[in-house]
């Protein structure tokens, strides 16, 4: 690997700050003391900040070299949250918040842009344009992305690259893909409405838990039955409860679960078999139905430039031979993907795997870790994206 000096002398404080947000997880929306500290250390290189909601930070450094014609605008970004569950592994930055854990390696992408920006904000007389830096809440739950876009911090925005942990590949390993990579997520709740009665007279009722089991199978032909074979799509419950008492018949049911697709046609057409097999269910035997469905990410598709851009820059830092172009597409969303309807931009995925105890454990468990040389690798993508895109090589 040829990582630059600059990142080199940054590595201390990556793994510092890394270790500093694992040892401190906050979950989304919530990322108070998260966002504090952020703020502190870019106080301390003289970097302007302001919020973003009540948790996103959103920072800059504009370049104070002087060109011709315009110049350009670039955007890093790195979500913050952790999720609410136990930090199972024993380490000296073990989760000092029970119930809360850096699972997904967030507390590595929010300590490598800020190693981004202390470099950038050192060399801002050697390159024109601004960066932006987005300091991401809420990614876990979709609703961070949405929140810089609509405070209209894309306009103007020439790239935007973002980039996350994956023990899927070795540190050193960069995975990167033009085209569909993260699938859209819907969230759905649906509430069945029956007609309670002794169990040991269910002619008198409707059992809403029956129609809400009816309702479970009957989706599973959406996939199986109304999705071209060709075509990805998941229909999945993950969370269903229903009636008072084991001798009365229930007269409400609730289902909840996601809905995951890369194209929109797909996406619609599901949510349209999705609400109808609800509706007509219940109606057929007796009951009542209602559907929400929210959405919660659109699908992450990577615009061709930009990442023909970040290949040539992973390049130069990792080799040709260890770019995966065949990264393989996701079932699991990332709102990152809400960026890119307003600005070209790109998303990739970086190694973090070694011999090293709990970088071979899968996401969102609790034994997970990552091995930090791959942070390196990281940051070094950040800064030199960002002066490429910026027109400084």
């Amino acid at each position: 690997m040829a990582i630059d000096t600059c990142v080199l002398e940054q590595k201390d404080y990556i793994v510092g700050m890394r270790r500093y947000f694992h040892a401190h997880p906050e979950v989304s929306l919530k990322e108070l003391k998260t966002s504090v500290r952020i703020e502190e250390e870019l106080d301390k290189v003289g970097i302007e900040h302001t919020r973003v909601g009540e948790t996103g930070v959103y920072a800059r450094v504009v370049g104070k070299k002087t060109v011709e014609g315009k110049t350009k605008i670039v955007a890093l970004r790195a979500d913050m949250d952790a999720l609410g569950m136990d930090d199972i592994k024993n380490c000296e930055y073990s989760s000092q918040n029970p119930g809360f854990c850096h699972a997904c390696g967030h507390d590595g992408h929010t300590a490598t842009l800020l190693a981004a920006a202390r470099i950038l904000k050192s060399m801002e007389n050697d390159f024109a344009g601004e960066v932006r830096f987005f300091f991401q809440q809420a990614e876990e739950i979709g609703q961070g992305a949405r929140q810089f876009a609509a405070a209209g911090l894309l306009e103007g925005v020439d790239r935007i690259y973002g980039q996350h942990v994956t023990n899927t590949l070795n540190v050193g390993q960069v995975g990167i893909v033009a085209g569909p990579l993260n699938a859209s997520c819907d969230f759905f709740r649906i509430e069945v409405k029956g007609k309670g009665a002794h169990v040991s007279m269910p002619h008198k009722g409707v059992d809403a838990l029956y129609v809400a089991s009816q309702i479970v199978v009957a989706v599973q032909s959406i996939v199986a039955r109304s999705t071209d074979p060709m075509e990805s799509a998941v229909v999945g419950i993950g969370k269903a409860w229903a009636g008072t008492q084991y001798n009365i018949v229930a007269e409400e049911a609730v289902l909840e679960g996601t809905v995951r697709t890369f194209l929109p046609e797909v996406r619609e057409a599901t949510n349209r078999r999705l609400t109808d097999i609800v509706e007509k269910t219940a109606e057929m035997l007796g009951a009542n139905a209602s559907i929400v469905i929210k959405n919660y990410s659109n699908p992450l598709i990577n615009d061709a430039d930009a990442t023909k851009e970040a290949k040539l820059v992973a390049q130069e830092i990792v080799g040709a031979e260890n770019i995966v172009t065949d990264y393989p597409k996701s079932m699991m969303a990332e709102d990152f993907a809400d960026y890119l309807p307003h600005c070209k931009g790109t998303f990739v995925y970086f190694g973090t795997h070694s011999n090293k105890p709990g970088t071979d454990r899968p996401n969102h468990n609790g034994y997970f870790d990552i091995d930090e040389e791959g942070l390196l690798v990281a940051c070094n993508m950040f800064v030199r994206y960002a002066l490429y895109a910026l027109g400084t090589k």
